[in-house]
């Protein structure tokens, strides 16, 4: 006897659109509804719950779920040679596509033939000697490399880091938490791959992504930082403290540095290929003070005036 389509949707009593949560809720309400331990006509009432329970064991799976909404109603065409018979007895006589399965006769339930169609364990994998020959099934457990990015800050990239990422794979209702090691010295845009980590035993490929700083700015492989200067030090030179990533480096600023002027501390940037290091450059940005003092009012005034006098 063929197996006719069942609107599982329908059998469940929800939307095509309704979520995991509904779906789950509705399944509860007539299991309870339709037990044959509680129904009074129990024989009505087994083919309602076992119906109930293929809808279930179907909708209430996302990878299942996505199969049978991508088949639709004509899942039973999809051509090809029938499955075979699982046990001893043989196969099933001739018909095409799923139309000459008669599992239930067998002892065999209609949702076991479902379950083992969507995973596809009829390629070599079945407990049962089952064998579906359809080239879907064997995609659902086809290897496949996924790839995702993960961000570290400059100081993980030289001195290494271990860090969390999260995937979702498809068909899961929840990301996966995955920790990866980050070696040091890696590079921007460099590759890390894990193996079996993808979806199916595939692949999880992660590119190294540089994460904002707020105190660098990056050009290539070269850290830029601007540093502000007090007027004075600028005119008169000095020493001045920056903050690098390899710790604090005495500069030496000369007098008469203009506003915009960069000091290039070589390898002291983001590690590059060839096992070098980009350079690490300080800005300077000159800073004129806000408020006076009645003292240095005088003494800026006093600037003025050998300025207008030509320094005499």
């Amino acid at each position: 006897m063929a197996v006719q389509y069942k609107d599982y949707y329908q059998v469940l009593g929800v939307a095509k659109n309704a979520s995991q949560d509904d779906i789950r809720k509705a399944f509860r309400k007539l299991a309870r509804e339709f037990h044959p331990d509680v129904a009074k006509d129990k024989k009505a009432a087994e083919g309602k719950f076992k119906e109930i329970n293929e809808a279930n064991e179907v909708l209430g799976d996302p990878e299942k779920r996505g199969k049978y909404d991508e088949l639709g109603a004509n899942w039973n065409q999809m051509g090809g040679r029938p499955p075979q018979q699982r046990g001893a007895r043989g196969s099933h006589g001739a018909g095409g596509g799923f139309g000459g399965f008669e599992g239930a006769a067998n002892g065999d339930s209609f949702s076991d033939f479902f379950e083992e169609f969507f995973r596809g364990e009829g390629h070599g994998g079945g407990t049962r000697g089952t064998s579906f020959p359809f080239e879907g099934a064997k995609q659902v457990k086809r290897p496949r490399h996924v790839e995702s990015e993960v961000k570290v800050s400059v100081e993980e990239l030289l001195r290494g880091a271990r860090k969390r990422v999260s995937v979702r794979h498809a068909g899961q209702a929840e990301a996966e938490r995955i920790d990866v090691s980050v070696p040091a010295q890696t590079i921007p845009g460099q590759k890390i791959r894990l193996a079996g980590k993808g979806e199916h035993g595939g692949d999880l490929v992660l590119k190294i992504v540089l994460a904002t700083h707020g105190d660098y700015d990056v050009e290539g492989g070269d850290l830029v930082r601007s540093v502000d200067v007090p007027a004075w030090k600028a005119v008169l030179g000095g020493d001045l403290e920056v903050a690098t990533p390899d710790g604090v480096v005495r500069l030496k600023v000369p007098a008469g540095t203009q506003s915009g002027r960069r000091f290039r501390m070589p390898g002291r940037g983001l590690p590059m290929e060839g096992k070098r290091r980009g350079d690490f450059l300080v800005k300077v940005q000159v800073t004129v003070p806000e408020s006076l003092t009645l003292e240095q009012r005088a003494a800026w005034l006093r600037l003025q005036e050998l300025d207008v006098s030509g320094g005499k």
